[in-house]
């Protein structure tokens, strides 16, 4: 680890030099990407700085205690050995936080994707409330929320809802929220007061942009239809709803939310873009280890990961073994205790599994 943290100190260093010149200020493209890869480096710097400053006064403490012969100096010099030695730890463990290799769609917007899965109009509602929980998130974070897709059920809820959110970190915060949502409570249907159990899946796309994912056009087949509403009445007198097929995979997009047809296309293609770059990410960590997929956490939609309990007010991770009892809360986008503890497991994971392909490599 130390070599590598010289080696990152020697860049930021040469980066400090490089920014500091007059003439390089004129390369804007270059300057730019130069600034953002020092302010990246800067706090690996400074931990390691600090690492190493500690690393000094341990040393300090440790001459101390050997020199000393008055036993109330001696004392302290214990105290302040013991102090530092838990700071250098921590310090550490950060350092190493922060070598593991950054997901480049960590700070980009996202598309939420929510659907009715097992449990008829009983799984529509509560795709509502999933919903409505990450539109409160969202606006705790300050971020915003626009609704690209929608199609609701018979009694108010949704079969699917598509939303993009766009603000600073919004994949990095909600990656670990896709997959299966399984709800436990007495419907409203229900006369005889049963508990049911019904599921809902949650997609979190990084948004794709055009210089993402290049779209032939001639692989896209656009249809055009009237909106249709709950029921299936008429929604709008024109025809400007729109049906994306994107012929060589066979995904199907379709947007009838805006009285404009090139406003619906518009959030068409975002959607497909989304998916299409989803679908090759998750082809090409299938290529690179089914192993390292599994220890990154790849939020698999097929796994059930999380259950919310009515009858007992409780919310449970399953995939961290965390619950907690405090249901109506997290419904209300109190979601930060929960993200975070996601975040730390799989940090943990990576770095296990960086440690371990160390080592591998190592014996090698």
């Amino acid at each position: 680890m130390f070599e590598k943290l010289e080696e990152v100190e020697r860049r930021y260093e040469t980066l400090s030099h490089l920014l500091g010149q007059p003439e390089f200020l004129t390369k804007q493209d270059e300057f730019q990407r130069a600034a953002k890869e020092y302010a990246e480096l800067g706090k690996v710097v400074d931990l390691y700085r600090r690492l190493k400053r500690l690393g000094e006064e341990i040393k300090g403490s440790e001459h101390l205690l050997d020199d000393e012969e008055d036993e109330e100096m001696k004392r302290l010099a214990k105290e302040e050995l013991h102090r530092l030695t838990q700071e250098k730890e921590r310090v550490e463990g950060e350092l190493k936080t922060a070598l593991l290799p950054k997901d480049p769609n960590d700070e980009k917007n996202i598309l939420l994707e929510i659907r009715a899965g097992t449990g008829g109009e009983e799984a529509g509602l509560f795709a509502g409330d999933l919903f409505r929980m990450y539109s409160k998130f969202a606006e705790k974070q300050g971020w915003r929320l626009e609704i690209l897709s929608r199609h609701f059920t018979g009694v108010g809820g949704f079969k699917e809802i598509i939303a993009s959110i766009e603000g600073k970190g919004a994949y990095s915060r909600l990656k670990f929220e896709s997959g299966v949502h399984r709800v436990q409570r007495v419907p409203i249907t229900e006369s005889q007061g049963r508990i049911h159990t019904s599921t809902v899946t949650v997609a979190i796309l990084p948004e794709a942009e055009e210089v993402d994912v290049q779209i032939d056009p001639n692989d896209l087949r656009i249809d055009i239809f009237r909106s249709s509403g709950p029921g299936g009445q008429s929604v709008n007198t024109t025809d400007s709803a729109v049906r994306i097929t994107h012929l060589p995979t066979g995904m199907v997009v379709s947007c009838q939310d805006e009285k404009s047809q090139h406003k619906n296309k518009a959030k068409a293609l975002k959607i497909l873009r989304a998916r299409l770059m989803d679908k090759a990410q998750q082809e090409k960590e299938m290529e690179i280890s089914e192993k390292r997929r599994n220890q990154v956490g790849s939020g698999e939609r097929s796994e059930r990961i999380r259950t919310y309990n009515f009858p007992q007010g409780r919310v449970t991770d399953h995939r961290i073994g965390l619950t907690l009892y405090r249901l109506e809360s997290i419904l209300e986008g109190e979601l930060d205790e929960i993200i975070t503890a996601l975040t730390t497991h799989y940090q943990a994971e990576a770095l296990k599994g960086e440690l371990e392909q160390s080592k591998q490599q190592g014996s090698g």
